[in-house]
């Protein structure tokens, strides 16, 4: 698969950002090392809890548009249904 649609977390149940990547390993990597400026700097959010794999670009930018409009309350079921621990995924990707 060669795009990721992603969720990173400060915490269980903390502020939650929503991505798109053609790397997911590099993107990130650069959210937890602050290399990328903005949003997940500033509220301290790295900690990867859920990703998913998509064919095409298009694809993926409307998931993330999608999961982007939902409630917080949908973003939190999505986390917790696939990664109920909120245990950070970034050691099972760069594996």
């Amino acid at each position: 698969m060669g795009y990721w649609v992603y969720i990173l977390a400060s915490g269980v149940g903390g502020t939650l950002y929503v991505g798109v990547t053609n790397d997911l390993v590099r993107r990130v990597y650069e959210h937890r090392e602050g290399l990328a400026a903005g949003f997940t700097r500033k509220y301290v959010v790295k900690r990867l809890v859920y990703f998913a794999p998509h064919e095409s670009i298009l694809a993926a930018i409307q998931r993330e548009k999608n999961i982007k409009h939902w409630s917080r309350e949908w973003k939190i079921d999505l986390v917790v249904r696939e990664n109920p621990g909120w245990r950070d995924l970034y050691d099972d990707i760069v594996r």
